[in-house]
């Protein structure tokens, strides 16, 4: 019984866990030009972010941009994603093609900011 009960528990805990993780992350659709539309998912930090792009999942680290503005890459997909106050364009800069433009999210379209800029500042070049 003691025994029954003790993995009860710890599967319970598990999954409280698991549910409290799945929560804090934020599943984004961006729309786009042309029907497109792709998903970010945050990771926790501003310093990479989840895209899912044609049924596939890349994870895109943050880069150096222009000011105003943020990057994603992953150098080894090629997946680039270049996000201004307003839109957001996703490349493959190994294919040399722009997959989507003029990409906003729900909020973008209220006129407010993209998700990505929360609680960060765009870099500003030294």
């Amino acid at each position: 019984m003691k025994k029954n009960l003790l993995v009860m528990s710890v599967a319970l805990s598990s999954l409280f866990i698991s549910a409290s993780a799945s929560a804090a992350e934020e599943v984004v659709t961006w729309s786009c030009s042309e029907s497109k539309q792709f998903k970010t998912t945050s990771t926790g930090t501003t310093e990479r972010v989840r895209l899912t792009w044609d049924a596939q999942t890349y994870d895109l680290d943050r880069q150096t941009s222009l000011p105003g503005s943020l990057r994603y890459k992953n150098m080894n997909s090629g997946h680039d994603l270049v996000v201004l106050g307003n839109k957001a364009m996703l490349f493959n800069i190994k294919a040399g093609v722009r997959l989507a433009d003029f990409c906003q999210t729900p909020e973008m379209k209220a006129g407010k900011l993209p998700h990505l800029f929360a609680g960060t500042e765009p870099f500003v070049p030294n």
